[in-house]
């Protein structure tokens, strides 16, 4: 498996909007892009850091993963989500390892790209997400 970089790191928020005001007006971190997935019901707001990506995610729906996350752990961190060149191979190596994940097969996450969650059983309680990004760029839609 190739692990190519660090993607982003997830912090789940209540308000994408308070967090988009520390980090653009006071850290200086311009927001790329935002975009809402109806498939998880959440939105999301990426902020560019070098080749890495703070992630916002916010949901409103009390029965999303970053909702369940906030009620449990308040808000933050939230996962680790790493690079892969080929997520059917990555799967494919990580089973045969003996890794659990949380779904069967790849989702369709953030920017198109094909996503899939560890199971944090088989991390040490850490999220950890595996994202192959799209060989076409991906036009983000402003929300």
């Amino acid at each position: 498996m190739k692990i190519k970089r660090i993607e982003h790191i997830a912090v789940a928020v209540k308000s994408i909007k308070a967090m988009r005001d520390i980090l653009e007006n006071k850290l200086g971190i311009e927001m790329e892009y935002e975009e809402h997935l109806p498939e998880h019901a959440t939105s999301l707001a990426m902020f560019p850091i070098g080749e890495t990506y703070i992630e916002l995610l916010e949901s409103d729906k009390p029965d999303t993963g970053t909702s369940k996350w906030i009620a449990e752990h308040g808000e933050g961190l939230f996962h680790i989500c790493l690079e892969v060149e080929d997520i059917d191979a990555s799967i494919v190596e990580l089973r045969e390892k003996g890794m659990k994940f949380q779904q069967e097969e790849p989702l369709i996450g953030h920017g198109n790209c094909r996503i899939i969650f560890l199971d944090p059983a088989s991390t040490g309680n850490m999220v950890i997400e595996l994202a192959e990004m799209p060989k076409e760029p991906h036009v983000h839609a402003a929300e």
